[in-house]
């Protein structure tokens, strides 16, 4: 009882310090210092009431100010040139799409610049000299099988000097046939000058003299470098009046950017690139990762920021509904209800604001895991270094407190609007009923989740329907936030009408029942986690499943000629045509384009997968499941588009698109064909010359053969090392647009680690506060092995409840994704991952009740009570 004289004498000089501020008639604000003192006296008292809205705040903190730092890495960083050391400037195409207002979309090939190029770079104030250089895609072979490593790129000889190379054995390459290789795969490949070399450009293998071994300033390590003769280098490059690049020797005491600043001025359309944008022309995977992680930084930031609000909201909630009776003395001996407000504002501010800057720190060290991760799983280049700066910690720490400034208000509004006498008979009982407004709110949201996931698939044409679908299972997240004790009460009712399981049954249905929004606020992030996680693992698993059967049932075609090194070349085609027995060559290349449509006064673009393809041949190799038109019409400026696509751009048979090629070139293209079998083979269909033509090895993906069972394909392809004969299983999936299955799963195992450490936060919180009711159940007779099996059936009933509604709340959007992808109600559902994803809940939310519960049962019941008082 001393407990209970303390807190009440505390309550009353709370309350007369507010009577006296009023009757000074000075205007309290939330953030005044009065306040705040007030507040942090209220959180001194209660360290463990804070604790876990503090570990709220801090986790999201880090969460927010990782994704802080790998946005700012990716807009900020980059790697330092290796073969373009020693330029100052480097001055290559732009390689991205302009985009006003928002950011320019990577092209998928090299965007190439004119051979008279150099001759106006030469001519700028301040060149000492400008070198020309092209790459040409290699493959080495050692012993007839090709050399692992990283990608080897052929160039003349002149472009030595960008690195610069040094000789340290050999001579420079003088014949055709001459080569100098760089040291790391010179040894690699086992050979010394003198020695002889296979080298396959496209599918060719051609032998080759080592002339020489050099050195470069700095080890290569995205690449490997192989030097032909400059004439020699011009014929592989087959480029006509075309090269890669301009390296950009300064002349003495002239400032790299300077002169990029008056390259760009004297040579209009070209871009030039100093520091470790170099990089960027180097190897056209740099430019296109940044890009990768500037929009996975952003749109899983984004997510993080809204869950962070919901659960600190959820969090706070919680905390304040374990303080009725504190808040209810307040009220009776005075205290207005702008001062509860503002009292809980502040105590919202100053825990978000500690938690906040405590998860500063942990948030850049796990920025530096996920840097780690990226560029293990290949997303990031090795040497992409990570930037760190405050503006991303400052970021989080001011969201973190208004979303505990929001949370506290909205926790606050009922224990501040209720009367005296009502909360004094509150802190007894829960209210049972639920207010008009978050009723009629959370119904309102469960009818558009519904609305959203069912009649947007049907209604709406396109990706739209897709991602509609999609973000319903967020909505109904939110409105299972706003009607939880309803659907827990429910629940526990229906559990309730088993007769058997005993008296620790009745207790723990009772209790669930009773204590409804207290329960529903703690399993809230349980429920998220199993909706988020059932929404993401189950779409991926259908999409998945969709493409691979597009794959097994559109390949027609009796083998598929593949290769082990950049590609095919074209002329292989013509090859196997003549082979007899064959009937059918389809040679395939693969791309990626930009689709570009008006919407309003604003220009839409879409980055699609795509595809090119001979329309003689694909009737008998491929089947894309055409809707609409013809394939064979697929000639010139015309293009064929998947149905999600074509809906997603407001163009069908008939019509016209502007499809910007990969390296840039802009075709309007008129639709001759919509077929079904996107996500298989690629959304976007061109005609074969144009797609080779357009991308920088100039290769195709694959060739796909119908022949009949004596044709020798084998022997006809015995001269090409590289190249196999495979069966129709040998074709893949086309790739995603700029997604990365390995970074998907790395990123949702965050979200979900972060809803997992939210779960056992709240569970843990609202099971310590019962401390005292474990106490007087032991005082009225009740054992503690009973009281254990009370919590065991409670927590049965709450990861019970989770699976279900979160479940239920993930169903609406999965059955509206998969309408929308493949015309079925019915996803792709693992069993072995739903399973997962229960055992998961289980393990989680089952330790967070239970072993709070098993110490708080420990000291004796007398003990107990007085503590909890």
């Amino acid at each position: 009882m001393v407990s209970r004289r303390s807190e009440a004498k505390a309550v009353a000089k709370a309350a007369k310090e507010a009577k006296k501020a009023a009757k000074a008639r000075r205007k309290v604000r939330t953030l005044s210092r009065q306040n705040l003192a007030l507040a942090w006296s209220t959180i001194r008292g209660r360290k463990g009431g804070f604790a876990a809205v503090l570990i709220a705040v801090a986790v999201g903190s880090a969460v927010i100010t990782a994704c802080g730092v790998l946005l700012e890495t990716g807009i900020s960083s980059g790697v330092p040139p290796e073969r373009y050391q020693r330029a100052a400037v480097v001055v290559g195409g732009y390689q991205a799409m302009p985009v006003e207002g928002d950011q320019d979309p990577q092209l998928a090939e090299r965007v190439r610049l004119p051979a008279d190029t150099v001759g106006k770079v030469a001519a700028v104030k301040g060149v000492e000299s400008a070198v020309a250089d092209v790459s040409v895609r290699t493959t080495v072979l050692k012993k007839d099988a090709v050399l692992d490593g990283p990608p080897v790129y052929g160039h003349g000889w002149a472009a030595s000097v960008l690195a610069p190379f040094t000789l340290r054995s050999g001579t420079r390459p003088e014949a055709a046939d001459d080569v100098v290789l760089d040291t790391d795969l010179a040894r690699r490949a086992g050979v010394a000058p003198g020695d002889k070399i296979t080298l396959v450009i496209g599918s060719t293998p051609v032998s080759y003299r080592v002339s020489g071994v050099a050195e470069p300033a700095d080890p290569l390590e995205r690449q490997s470098a192989v030097f032909f003769t400059d004439d020699q280098a011009a014929r592989l490059y087959g480029g006509s009046g075309e090269i890669d690049a301009v390296g950009v020797l300064a002349a003495k005491g002239t400032d790299a950017g300077d002169l990029a600043d008056r390259i760009k001025k004297a040579v209009p359309g070209v871009a030039a690139y100093t520091g470790d944008d170099r990089s960027d022309v180097e190897t056209l995977d740099v430019g296109k990762m940044r890009s990768f992680v500037i929009e996975v930084a952003s749109a899983f930031g984004a997510t993080m920021i809204l869950l962070v609000i919901i659960v600190v909201s959820g969090t706070l909630a919680l905390s304040v509904q374990q303080r009725r009776r504190e808040l209810a003395l307040l009220r009776a001996v005075g205290a207005t209800p702008r001062q509860v407000l503002r009292m809980i504002g502040g105590e919202a501010v100053i825990v978000g604001g500690i938690g906040a800057v405590l998860g500063a720190v942990p948030g850049v060290l796990l920025a530096m895991l996920l840097h780690s991760v990226f560029t293990a799983v290949g997303a990031l280049p090795p040497g992409f270094s990570l930037v760190t700066t405050p503006l991303p910690v400052l970021f989080a720490v001011l969201v973190c407190v208004l979303a505990a400034r929001i949370g506290g208000w909205l926790a606050a509004r009922r224990a501040a609007k209720v009367s005296p006498v009502e909360a004094l008979g509150d802190v007894a009982v829960e209210p049972k009923k639920l207010g008009w407004v978050r009723l009629t709110f959370g119904v309102l949201l469960v009818l558009g989740g519904l609305a959203v996931a069912v009649v947007l698939p049907i209604a709406l044409p396109g990706e739209s329907a897709i991602d509609g679908a999609a973000s319903s299972a967020l909505v109904l997240v939110i409105a299972v936030g706003l009607l939880g004790p309803k659907l827990f009460g429910g629940v526990a009712a229906l559990l309730g009408r088993r007769r058997a399981g005993g008296v620790t049954w009745f207790l723990a249905v009772a209790n669930s029942r009773a204590r409804a929004r207290r329960l529903a606020a703690a399993t809230t992030p349980l429920i998220m986690g199993v909706t988020m996680a059932s929404a993401q693992l189950f779409s991926a698993t259908t999409l998945a499943a969709t493409a691979h059967d597009q794959v097994v049932d559109g390949v027609i075609a009796d083998h598929v000629v593949t290769s082990d090194s950049a590609g095919i070349s074209p002329g292989l085609a013509d090859v196997l045509r003549a082979v007899p027995g064959v009937r059918t060559v389809g040679p395939v290349a693969r791309t990626s384009t930009i689709l570009t449509w008006p919407d309003g006064d604003a220009v839409q673009y879409r980055i699609s997968t795509a595809q090119g393809i001979d329309p003689a041949a694909v009737a008998d190799t491929m089947r894309l499941d055409v809707l609409r038109g013809d394939l064979g019409a697929l000639t010139g400026s015309t293009v064929a588009l998947s149905r999600l696509v074509s809906g997603t751009v407001g163009a069908d048979v008939g019509g016209s698109v502007d499809v910007h090629l990969g390296d840039g070139t802009i075709e309007k293209a008129k639709v001759v064909a919509v077929y079904e079998n996107g996500l298989g083979f690629g959304d976007v269909t061109l005609p074969h010359d144009v797609v080779i033509a357009h991308t920088t090895d100039h290769l195709d993906q694959w060739l796909m053969v119908n022949s009949d069972p004596k044709a020798d394909l084998a022997a006809a392809l015995a001269p090409y090392p590289t190249v196999g004969v495979q069966d129709a299983e040998a074709v893949t999936v086309a790739p995603t647009d700029g997604a990365d299955n390995g970074i998907s799963l790395v990123l949702n195992a965050v979200l979900l680690g972060y809803l997992g450490i939210a779960v056992v936060n709240t569970l843990v919180m609202a099971t310590v506060s019962r401390r005292g009711e474990f106490a007087l159940l032991r005082l009225v007779g009740t054992r503690t092995g009973q009281v254990r099996s009370m919590m065991r059936q409670e927590a049965g009933i709450i990861v019970l409840c989770a699976i279900v509604v979160g479940t239920i709340a993930a169903v609406p959007s999965l059955i509206g994704m998969s309408y929308a992808i493949r015309h079925t109600v019915f996803p792709s559902v693992p069993p072995l991952t739903y399973l997962g994803i229960v055992v998961a809940a289980a393990v989680i939310a089952w330790p967070a009740v239970m072993v709070p519960a098993r110490l708080a049962l420990r000291p004796p019941a007398v003990e107990a009570i007085s503590r909890a008082q």
